[in-house]
């Protein structure tokens, strides 16, 4: 204690923290270096912006190769160590799980508002008087987002209409899978409506609901929605189908049970190894006897079924099905209303569940069993499974993403259904915006302000590179056609080699949900402005050898 306690002033801070730590302070080596950090990040996941953003291979420390565009998987798998840089990461994050949609949108912003902070910081404003110019910049933009709102007619419906949810999720899907968002949207769009509540009010969609089956082999334009459940394997009977089915599910195994404590049996002659076997078949016999009365016509295990109880399933004329994963045998029971039991007997009519039909089918020479919900009478299903078919495991890796992101934005929809226009327009009439609204702002705040303004010019200028497109002459375009009212003017990604193109829609189709670009934005100057206001970095001597490059190490690289 007499040791820590003496203190060299002479040291510094080496003579107050442990040795091996690692310290940088001051814009040069604390501000500029994380702005550099984060920039590297934008920069790498900015080229997958938009329908014509590339894909990104990467490999992570397992071998496992992953081809994507998707910002939150791409930022997920890099493993980045950088503390300003896992800011970024984090945030995209934070949009993934909340919108699904719109993590690209974080990470560019982010990192663009960053790049654009060098600058200033190095014209001599302090960081402060940057974090107080983009803090009134981003409440303005949010109220003019808000306006932007009215170009669109005010947002969709009560959200239970085919087209509607279409017209939403299309955007999404192509964003990350480019021309196959007209096979893809109706599909998302039919399994959310499948499994919406009939009664009357707002309408929602659970993302747990819509389940992906991915069957390898065929083309996209295969892929269909089953309203139901979908097992990845085929039945263990000789019967193939039932109709109007009571189903028994059993987390255990339908065998015979080993007994806690160890016995020996002795037996004398044959005819006690004969009545010792009939013993046990007719208890086995008894339970699927018991089965069978109470009105159940099909068995599903969570776990081994025994040869014998296979036997007496075959005799009484029911199906049987072995489902290994635990998710699975929780999804199956929500679809169908059973409940998983653990004691191997008859059960109740509560314990039981119900389905329309079960039947065994062969997809790309694969065998599954489809539980099928007609939803006859208004009733809805409980879950939409939507087979996907294509050609390779990635290919069916990466549409799995993008459903997954549809799927959130119908979800989105149904709680805000506000949407902006798209294809950049929003990014551009914001940026007209916020430039006017920094004339009007006095003191240095205003060169932040005007920054921002021209940080949101990045998503077309994007969108223009990306499908490429001059984005000079497309900014330009875009910005006098702004400028003179047309607010919906947005990238026209289709003007590709068309030299006499602009490149400019003067009215986009292309629509976005406000509460995706809303909190998009949000968590980006968030994340920008966190890591403004750091002045000093502090680490600790790493414990252990630990994995890869440590972030000290990345640090002093920078």
């Amino acid at each position: 204690m007499a040791q820590s306690m003496s203190y060299n002033p002479s040291a510094g801070l080496a003579g107050m923290l442990k040795k091996g730590h690692t310290s940088y302070s001051g814009i040069t080596d604390a501000t500029l270096r994380n702005v550099e950090a984060c920039r590297e990040i934008s920069t790498i996941t900015r080229t997958s912006l938009g329908p014509n953003g590339m894909n990104k291979l990467v490999v992570n420390h397992l071998g496992r190769i992953i081809v994507t565009s998707d910002c939150a998987t791409i930022v997920k798998e890099l493993e980045i160590e950088h503390p300003a840089a896992k800011m970024l990461q984090l945030a995209a994050e934070a949009q993934d799980f909340e919108c699904g949609d719109g993590t690209n949108l974080v990470v560019s912003f982010a990192g663009e508002l960053l790049a654009q902070t060098e600058d200033l910081v190095r014209m001599g404003l302090h960081p402060a008087d940057v974090v107080s110019g983009y803090a009134a910049a981003g409440e303005k933009l949010m109220t003019c987002l808000e306006e932007m709102t009215l170009l669109c007619g005010g947002g969709m419906g009560d959200g239970r209409k085919q087209e509607e949810l279409e017209r939403v999720i299309r955007p999404v899907l192509a964003a990350k899978q480019l021309g196959s968002e007209d096979i893809l949207a109706p599909l998302v769009a039919e399994a959310c409506l499948g499994t919406m509540s009939s009664s009357s009010g707002a309408a929602s969609v659970n993302v747990e609901s819509v389940r992906i089956a991915k069957i390898l082999g065929g083309s996209i334009g295969q892929s269909h929605v089953i309203h139901g459940f979908l097992a990845l394997r085929g039945l263990e009977t000789s019967l193939t189908s039932c109709d109007n089915a009571k189903i028994a599910v059993y987390a255990c195994g339908i065998e015979a049970s080993a007994t806690e404590a160890k016995g020996t049996v002795l037996m004398k002659n044959a005819d006690d190894l004969k009545n010792y076997n009939k013993s046990e078949e007719k208890k086995m016999e008894e339970i699927i006897k018991s089965i069978a009365d109470s009105g159940v016509k099909v068995i599903v295990s969570g776990g081994t079924v025994s040869e014998m109880a296979m036997h007496f399933i075959e005799r009484y004329g029911m199906l049987c099905l072995k489902i290994g994963s635990k998710w699975e045998l929780r999804r199956l029971c929500v679809a169908t209303g059973s409940t998983a039991m653990v004691r191997l007997g008859a059960p109740t009519p509560d314990e039981m569940g119900w389905c329309d039909s079960v039947k065994q089918m062969e997809v790309g020479g694969k065998p599954v069993t489809v539980f099928r919900q007609k939803g006859e009478g208004g009733k809805k299903s409980k879950l939409s499974t939507i087979v996907l078919r294509a050609s390779t495991s990635s290919v069916l890796a990466d549409l799995e993403r993008a459903i997954d992101d549809g799927v959130h934005a119908a979800r989105t929809a149904c709680k805000d259904g506000r949407l902006v226009p798209g294809a950049g327009a929003t990014e551009m009439e914001m940026s007209l915006r916020i430039a006017a609204f920094a004339d009007t702002c006095p003191g240095l705040d205003q060169y932040a302000i005007r920054a921002f303004g021209k940080a949101l010019e990045v998503v077309p200028r994007t969108l223009a590179e990306n499908a490429g497109l001059d984005q000079g002459k497309v900014l330009a375009a875009l910005g006098a056609a702004h400028a003179s009212g047309k607010k919906l003017a947005g990238v026209d990604i289709d003007a590709m080699g068309n030299s006499d193109a602009t490149g400019v829609e003067e009215e986009t189709k292309v629509v976005d949900l406000f509460a995706t670009k809303a909190t998009a934005f949000r968590l980006a100057i968030d994340a920008a402005l966190t890591v403004l206001r750091v002045d000093q970095i502090i680490m600790s001597k790493q414990a252990g050898g630990g994995r890869g490059a440590s972030a000290a190490d990345q640090m002093a690289g920078m």
